[in-house]
């Protein structure tokens, strides 16, 4: 579908700060989330739109790309410049009602992915690291305090996220012999994975410290397993099965990760909760 919305679960993490911010009870913070993930979900559809026709002729000669609607000529591009206006439109009202800021933040989303879409993401290094500014844009959105711990935290996982994808999108064009974007010639396989053994483990250090460091409660320790144990069961599919270009698909369908994830919220609420 054009709109990607499996890619909505990213903007999920609009909701981390109720958890972090021990707010599970305030029902104003969560109508404000709930409009805060409205709004990124449609201003993400929006740029998805937006990618998708700039690049239609090089999807059209890629393995998995190619099944894109608009690529395969199923959304003509007149009416996918239309919808993606429309879903932007409503982003910018629903942000409208959450303030200023919101606004600040939702157009500084918008202004990075467009660009990502149309520049950035040639750009090696840049690329990964403008994905992990758009999550922390996102962890963001809502307005309650949280420590910067967890901003750190949330751009390295995406930052390791985007490293694995981009490992994915590099087995994929060397087995079908298809030509890749520009930014995948300035990586190689020993590159990637070295880059994200090293996201990997700073991620895990930097959560660590946060749980040892937290206001909150020192028992948030407790979920440190869980992150642990997230990481290692990614690696294993990225290296053994090849799925790092759609880290979507593999956070919805694999049992141990799902588990793995439920069970790290699940923790992390009942301590913050109960202290």
């Amino acid at each position: 579908m054009a709109l990607r919305p499996r890619q909505w679960l990213k903007n999920l993490l609009v909701f981390a700060g109720l958890v972090f911010a021990a707010k599970l009870g305030d029902a104003g913070r969560w109508l404000e989330a709930v409009a805060a993930f409205g709004a990124y979900c449609a201003v993400s559809s929006a740029a998805y739109l937006v990618n998708d026709l700039r690049d239609r002729e090089d999807d059209r000669l890629h393995p998995v790309k190619r099944a894109r609607p608009i690529a395969r000529g199923e959304l003509s591009p007149r009416r996918a410049v239309v919808l993606a206006a429309g879903l932007a439109a409503a982003a910018l009202a629903l942000a409208g009602v959450l303030g200023l800021v919101s606004v600040a933040f939702l157009l500084a989303f918008a202004g990075l992915q467009a660009a990502y879409s149309f520049s950035l993401k040639h750009v090696v290094l840049l690329d990964v690291l403008v994905i992990g500014s758009l999550f922390v844009i996102r962890a963001a959105a809502v307005n309650v305090r949280i420590s910067p711990w967890l901003f750190l935290c949330t751009a390295l996982l995406a930052l390791f996220l985007a490293l694995a994808k981009r490992r994915g999108e590099l087995v994929l064009v060397g087995a079908q012999h298809t030509p890749g974007r520009p930014a995948l010639e300035g990586y190689s396989l020993e590159l990637v994975d070295q880059l994200v053994a090293i996201v990997a483990a700073s991620t895990v250090i930097a959560y660590s410290l946060y749980t040892l460091t937290a206001r909150d409660s020192k028992a948030l320790l407790a979920t440190v397993p869980f992150v642990i144990f997230g990481l290692f069961r990614y690696l294993l599919l990225v290296h053994r099965d090849d799925i790092g270009e759609e880290p979507e698909q593999v956070l919805l369908t694999d049992v141990p990760i799902i588990l793995a994830v439920a069970g790290w919220i699940a923790t992390a609420a009942v301590i913050l909760a109960l202290t």
